[in-house]
């Protein structure tokens, strides 16, 4: 027997990964199998340079076996084995890769490629174990090897009689403790769980024996335990079949296998890249939106395979924040991994296949925009949200992206419509494209400041969402066409018999500025409407902040008390501007108490609170007696 110490870099970097690299304890396993499966792959190859050796796939396989006397959790393979010289190198430096050398020397365009890497992945079985055993016998060697090691103490390398070309390894699981039970990596069901999780698309079969319980023969009642080998993966992924040989049900069990939703996903979308980096994808976009979508425990991301080995469940760089909803996976032969896949490089192929997914799914939304809007509004319905967050977060830089998969109601069609839409049908002499804002569709029909607007034919867009007018503020203009809010300062337009109306006489403008000193403080100003026709009063802003933008703003928990510059706009063709100058000539009193009532009745119909209800009912009350 040959004992050997590990170097002293080799034992710190034992003891960092048993404690803290890997995220999860069952990883060990992942790393074993794809070890394994990189051994068969590597027979593979040398066949394909050595006509002496005949490949065929059907004998080669992965075997998981738990015995629960011993405490002891076995991985073999039929793969190309290790010569003494091999197990010193791969398994006495740890991060010695020899998977990650072999792949260097023998880049394949097939599809086997060698995804491991060997030194690192192996030691995770530490984790779990006090002591491993490997026992291996190299492709065209005459004797075996064992290798055996408890830790960082070192290792052992002594010669066997083996009689099949293949690698055992065994671990000896550690003894329960009060934080953490080993036993559960000896159970069928975990084992399983396990393997179905992390390898089900490993391209050899994982097999294992499984109790079954069945009838006993001979009799109608009685049961009895019986062992079956049974293979474990399914071992062919679903993206890397052809979408020709796939029906809509095939991705839908797929979804549901992966258990993405409990919903019917609305659309998938399946991607075969092969260029400046090859992957594979399948993204869903779910009918419904997530009970905890806008939660802090809900985490964006798609699940992340290197040659169907999974690497990480959720892997939020590859979505933007506006196509959180989405899921799916995302399988890559070209991702820099470290650490033996537990940790992913932010490399520029993942920043490449991320920019080609987003392209991707703004390309399906289009199209279902554009080839079945039943479909799309109700995604929309779900989801129309989070594309308004996007097209407002980072500054608009993805406005460019997203305006086109924007719906509003239309106050004329009655019924979601895009931007686009929108423009297509303008007036001639029409010069915004005009919205308004509001709690509901009905709520909006009733506002004041809609009248004109509406009367003179033009089209308006109604925003019910707090975060619509943030996102219009954004976009600021589509198709060249700038976005003007029925509420603001300036409509674009005047009609002839408005013209006298419009600029305030000196009778009107004395009036006014007594009505702004009444209100000082809270309005920016008292003027003669160019907008209303029925209406006796209406609140209007000027400046960037609207009102409605101040109740979305005021409602969050670090407001800063943000106020929009209103304006008490009256209609001087009303009944009630006909009171308010002849109480201006006769009875200011009366003045001061007309305006309070305007002023608050004006805050009523935008849905802001009566600063002062109890002085509100007095005044009311003072007008009846």
């Amino acid at each position: 027997m040959e004992r050997k110490e590990f170097k002293a870099e080799s034992k710190r970097l034992l003891e960092m990964m048993v404690n803290s690299i890997y995220s999860q304890k069952e990883i060990f396993l992942r790393e074993l199998i794809s070890n394994a499966s990189d051994a068969i792959d590597k027979i593979y190859y040398r066949a394909l340079s050595d006509d002496s050796i005949t490949f065929n796939k059907d004998d080669y396989f992965i075997k998981v076996t738990a015995n629960k006397e011993d405490r002891t959790l076995t991985v073999s393979d039929t793969g190309i084995g290790m010569t003494k010289e091999e197990l010193e190198s791969n398994l006495g430096t740890i991060a010695k890769s020899g998977s990650l050398a072999f792949k260097t020397e023998n880049e394949s365009k097939d599809g086997h490629d060698i995804i491991g890497q060997f030194g690192v992945g192996f030691y995770s079985a530490f984790m779990v174990a006090d002591k491993v055993t490997v026992t291996t016998k190299a492709l065209g060697e005459e004797s075996g090897y064992q290798w055996e090691s408890t830790g960082a103490d070192g290792y052992t390398i002594l010669p066997i009689a083996k009689e099949s070309v293949g690698t055992e390894i065994t671990l000896k699981l550690k003894e329960n403790s009060e934080d953490e039970s080993y036993d559960e990596f000896l159970e069928e069901y975990r084992l399983t769980s396990i393997i179905k999780k992390y390898s089900d698309f490993i391209r050899y079969p994982i097999k294992m024996d499984v109790t079954k319980r069945e009838l006993k023969e001979g009799t109608e009642d009685e049961y009895e335990d019986v062992i079956e080998e049974q293979t474990i993966n399914s071992m062919v992924p679903i993206w890397r079949k052809n979408k020709n040989e796939l029906k809509d049900e095939d991705y839908t069990n797929f979804y549901h296998e992966k258990r993405y939703g409990f919903d019917q996903p609305l659309k998938h979308i399946h991607i075969s890249v092969d260029g400046a980096v090859r992957y594979n994808a399948i993204l869903f976009i779910p009918e419904n939106i997530p009970f905890d979508y806008y939660t802090k425990e809900f985490e964006k991301g798609l699940e992340l395979y290197s040659n169907g080995v999974l690497i990480m469940e959720k892997c939020p760089d590859l979505l933007p924040d506006y196509y959180s909803f989405v899921k799916g996976m995302v399988d890559s032969e070209d991702l820099s991994l470290n650490i033996s896949r537990e940790m992913l490089q932010h490399d520029r192929q993942l920043k490449l296949i991320a920019k080609n997914i987003k392209n991707k799914i703004t390309s399906h939304l289009k199209t279902l925009l554009k080839d079945e809007r039943e479909k799309f509004e109700q995604f929309y319905r779900s989801f129309g949200r989070q594309l308004k967050y996007g097209v407002y977060s980072d500054f608009g830089a993805n406005k460019e992206d997203l305006q086109d998969l924007l719906l509003f109601y239309s106050s004329t069609e009655k019924k979601m419509v895009t931007l686009d839409e929108y423009v297509s049908r303008m007036k001639e002499d029409q010069p915004y494209i005009y919205y308004a804002t509001g709690e509901s569709y009905a709520r909006i029909e009733k506002l004041p400041q809609t009248e004109m607007v509406a009367d003179k034919g033009y089209e308006i867009l109604y925003f019910t969402e707090d975060v619509d007018e943030f996102a219009i503020k954004m976009l600021a203009s589509y198709k060249e066409k700038e976005f003007r809010s029925v509420s603001s300062g300036d409509l674009g337009f005047e009609d002839d018999e408005q013209k006298d109306t419009a600029a305030d006489t000196d009778e009107q403008k004395e009036l006014f500025e007594h009505m702004k000193t009444i209100l000082d403080g809270k309005v920016k100003d008292v003027r003669a409407s160019k907008r209303l026709k029925s209406h006796p009063v209406c609140l209007t802003a000027e400046g960037e902040v609207s009102i409605e933008m101040e109740k979305v703003l005021r409602a969050m928990p670090d407001n800063q008390n943000v106020q929009a510059e209103k304006v008490l706009e009256i209609n001087v063709n009303h009944d009630v501007f006909d009171v308010l100058k002849a109480s201006f000539e006769s009875d200011k009193d009366k003045v001061d108490l007309y305006t309070k009532l305007l002023y608050n009745q004006a805050l009523l119909i935008e849905g802001l609170p009566v600063e002062d209800p109890v002085a509100f009912s007095n005044d009311i009350c003072k007008v009846m007696a």
